[in-house]
């Protein structure tokens, strides 16, 4: 984008996004256009988060539907909107109750908070919660202390105590981590690191981990606001290895777009919050709440699951054609429409060089490149996206003596 093209800056917003000198105007299926008219494949998906696309004619008479009937009442009344939303998440994780809220920061942070409280209902003065090494839960200061990046928690210190930090896919190291500590009272964990670099867990340790969950009383929490939502394949990427969590935290693409958080929780969970332990005054209002709904409802018509799978697996196939035989390529992982290409050097400009070419993508954790587009992406924008991608990641090699 030429400099006479940049939107103008923001001198009343603060600065704490390194953002692209692009403003985006309006958006159609995996395709969205600037104020100067250029369009741009969305391999982002507003992170994870636009699971219908944009401007889906469904959710958009739905939403102006709501809109001019209640956006907002507040919890001092009962949202029948809330009451389906929370019965088809009940139905499709198998498990029973939920919490809503507007964000995975707060899903996350409740989860946290039920973690505790489950450890003092239990005489447990000093709960713990096992964490992973890369993990990301937010940036409120309970998450971040969970979370596993040193620039995340840097200059908001002291951290909340009560985390014992482990490498995942290591159930030895999990077990060795909390020998004979009973202060422990849950494990917590994104069932595929999201902003850690796309790193799956196997199906072996997800399965390990219940097990022993199961064994020494302690809450199994799957964080899923990243990989959930159908992302994978699945309604839920820990459903791939046929186990159901105590706890699990959901956002992102749960509104297609509406901001949406929720806490869905199993037997052993879900009555541990009375009235008065916990609120949110945004949480489960009726705009949100018709936006799960329907998002839902569309995903189900729509195929969309075994889209995500299908569509991710001629991307994920088309990426290592293109790209999995070079020397500067690490690894090609990831499942369904949430795909990671780490590089052996870090390549944060390629978000910028993709852009000028007319893709958006991420880059996390320095040399990884996050794909996580639409779930309505067909094959064709798939191969869009490779033909766009690959060149751009064999030039940047190239410069850096990596290819």
């Amino acid at each position: 984008m030429n400099a006479a093209a940049k939107p103008p800056s923001s001198p009343h917003v603060m600065p704490t996004y390194g953002r692209l000198p692009i403003a985006l105007s309006h958006g159609q299926g995996c395709r969205v256009w600037d104020e100067q008219g250029k369009c741009y494949l969305d391999a982002l998906g507003g992170i994870a988060v636009n699971t219908l696309g944009h401007g889906h004619p469904r959710l958009v008479s739905a939403l102006c539907d709501q809109v001019g009937k209640l956006i907002h009442t507040s919890n001092y009344y009962h949202i029948p909107l809330q009451e389906q939303l929370a019965a088809k998440l009940v139905e499709l994780s198998g498990m029973s109750n939920v919490f809503f809220c507007s964000t995975g920061l707060e899903a996350n942070e409740a989860a946290l908070k039920l973690a505790r409280k489950f450890g003092h209902n239990k005489g447990i003065a000093k709960p713990e919660v096992v964490v992973c090494e890369k993990a990301f839960h937010g940036r409120s200061i309970a998450t971040l202390s969970a979370t596993g990046n040193a620039k995340v928690q840097a200059g908001f210190g002291p951290l909340v105590e009560g985390f014992i930090r482990v490498p995942i896919n290591d159930i030895a190291a999990l077990e060795q981590a909390t020998k004979n500590n009973p202060n422990v009272v849950a494990v917590f964990f994104e069932a595929i690191q999201g902003e850690g670099g796309v790193n799956p867990m196997d199906a072996s340790y997800l399965q390990q981990v219940r097990q022993l969950c199961d064994q020494r009383d302690w809450l199994l929490m799957i964080d899923e606001v990243q990989c959930g939502m159908g992302r994978t394949g699945k309604w839920f990427a820990h459903q791939w290895a046929g186990i159901v969590p105590d706890v699990m935290p959901l956002a992102k693409g749960l509104g297609s777009g509406v901001p949406v958080g929720a806490v869905v929780a199993g037997p052993k969970a879900a009555n541990i919050f009375v009235a008065g332990n916990h609120g949110s005054t945004f949480g489960g209002n009726p705009l949100a709440m018709r936006a799960g709904v329907e998002t839902i409802r569309i995903m189900e018509d729509e195929g969309l699951l075994a889209r995500a799978s299908q569509v991710g697996e001629h991307l994920r196939a088309a990426l290592e054609r293109e790209l999995g035989s070079l020397k500067g390529i690490k690894d090609i992982r990831g499942k369904g429409l949430m795909i990671g290409v780490e590089l052996s050097v870090p390549c944060s400009e390629l978000i910028s060089r993709a852009a000028e070419a007319g893709l958006l993508i991420s880059v996390t954790a320095d040399t990884v490149i996050r794909l996580v587009p639409p779930l309505i992406m067909s094959t064709t924008e798939a191969d869009e996206v490779v033909a766009i991608l690959a060149p751009l990641v064999k030039q940047l090699l190239s410069e850096k003596g990596a290819a």
